[in-house]
């Protein structure tokens, strides 16, 4: 007889994309916990859609709940919907408001350009999404057999990100447990984000690993870093190219960006065109405009002295494909000096694809990465054989690589091992179990042996568990 509660994983069990987590309160109750996509390595099959095919059981699902709107957490929500999944999605405030934003996108690259499918699943989306406010109990269940609740703290990876705090009562046994699903948590100092602060308690910890190997550079010092960085491809004539997601990256580095030029002496920095070439991108800094309230504290110090780090002078966007075209087209011609942020953020689609096939080979140039490579991944090839002169595979040409290639670390929207550590060590009773998820396995690996030190020394307890992919489950039906 199976042991409840029990946590199944369906995805970024070894891996680092495709997050989606069960936990198995009775045989025919369960919640789950993020369902995204798979990228990069992690996919069984690129562009295949029956990796993606939800083939776990849903009659039992409660509800999904939703750390944050990255499309590896929530992309398979598709999936899930024609799999039968009729319950609510629960999720942070910010979160459902821009949660639909990514689901419309994905609908359009993977599924339908049908104008009238995509708001027929929308609007069904839209009657699903329960919006929650953070550090609030809310009560899922509460019966003769269960009382399970939810509660949602801020987790500073993205605006509207989440962990998520499950507490389940059997009332039968009298067993209950404290669940504690980190979805991704943010490193501190990150623009416009309060840093997360570890729950009070845990007994059971799904915890992700993504940096779970090592130490961020000094976050204090990314602005100074980017500002090198971009200084370097200025005194080049040349173009900084910046892969990144639309929502999430995009916004900070607009904070970033903001700041320097507010700053900045020089005319050529003053002067210096910011382009976000992503309408996805546009449209969801529209929305990280509107849901100033959850902004932290720096962000409003800025606000309040008439500063706009979203919607500045340098600022330009560019919607229509035929305005692509044309900056591509302009900017790889002339060199005139600009900065470009364009998804996808590890490279592997979107329309930085089209400016990397363009400037990659000219040594004026720069590509920046602000965030994690997936192994698999454009991105990763680029950061890992640009500077030794090598060459990477886009749209199925071999594109030499010239231009010159940095990484500024500070950037990350994931917490390093040192952070990750400290959100177990700095509970007033952290927990007797962690479960490693969203990470690649020798990453996996050195974080449990961090995490098992640092238990030996305290004297805590604890049993550190490496995450593997759940089999297809059968739910019983109680007699």
């Amino acid at each position: 007889m199976d042991a409840f509660p029990s946590i199944y994983h369906h995805g970024a069990a070894d891996g680092v994309t495709g997050s989606c987590h069960r936990l198995q309160i009775a045989s025919d109750r369960a919640l789950l916990v993020d369902c995204g996509i798979f990228q990069g390595q992690d996919a069984e099959h690129l562009d295949n859609i029956e990796q993606h095919t939800v083939r776990f059981p849903v009659d039992d699902v409660l509800a999904l709940i939703v750390t944050h709107v990255h499309i590896d957490h929530i992309g398979r929500l598709p999936y899930l919907f024609a799999a039968g999944y009729r319950g609510p999605i629960i999720c942070s405030v910010p979160s459902a408001r821009l949660l639909p934003l990514v689901i419309e996108d994905a609908l359009k690259v993977g599924f339908t350009r049908d104008a009238a499918l995509i708001q027929r699943f929308l609007a069904e989306v839209e009657t699903r999404l329960v919006p929650l406010d953070y550090k609030v109990w809310h009560t899922l269940v509460d019966d003769t057999r269960h009382r399970i609740r939810v509660k949602l703290k801020r987790a500073g990876h993205i605006l509207g990100s989440a962990y998520v705090e499950v507490d389940s009562v059997d009332h039968g046994t009298g067993r209950s447990q404290r669940t504690v699903f980190s979805g991704d948590l943010g490193a501190p100092h990150a623009p416009l984000l309060p840093a997360p602060k570890p729950p009070y308690r845990a007994d059971v910890l799904v915890l992700e690993t993504t940096y779970g190997d090592r130490r961020h550079e000094n976050r204090t010092n990314r602005r100074a870093c980017l500002k090198a960085a971009i200084d370097r491809a200025l005194a080049n004539d040349g173009t900084v190219i910046i892969p990144a997601f639309s929502i999430g990256r995009t916004q900070e580095l607009l904070y970033e960006l903001e700041g320097l030029v507010h700053q900045a002496r020089s005319r050529r920095w003053r002067d210096l065109e910011i382009i976000v070439d992503s309408p996805l991108a546009a449209r969801f800094t529209a929305v990280y405009r509107e849901l100033k309230p959850w902004w932290d504290a720096e962000a409003h110090r800025r606000l309040r002295a008439g500063r706009h780090p979203l919607d500045f002078d340098n600022l330009y966007t560019v919607d229509s494909h035929q305005d692509h075209e044309q900056t591509v087209d302009y900017l790889a011609r002339t060199g005139r000096p600009a900065v470009v942020i364009a998804a996808s953020g590890m490279a592997a689609g979107g329309r930085v694809v089209n400016y990397l096939k363009r400037m990659l080979g000219d040594e004026r140039h720069c590509v920046l990465f602000t965030g994690y490579q997936a192994a698999g991944t454009p991105g990763r090839v680029i950061q890992q054989h640009g500077p030794h002169g090598g060459w990477v595979e886009l749209d199925g040409e071999r594109v030499d690589i010239r231009a010159r290639v940095e990484t500024v670390g500070g950037y990350s929207a994931h917490a390093d091992q040192n952070d990750l550590l400290n959100f177990i060590r700095r509970m007033r009773h952290p927990p007797r179990e962690v479960r490693l998820v969203h990470g690649e396995p020798d990453v996996q690996r050195a974080f449990k042996a961090r995490i098992e030190a640092w238990a030996a020394e305290a004297g805590h307890p604890v049993i550190v568990s490496l995450a593997r992919q759940a089999p297809t489950l059968r739910v019983d039906t109680p007699a």
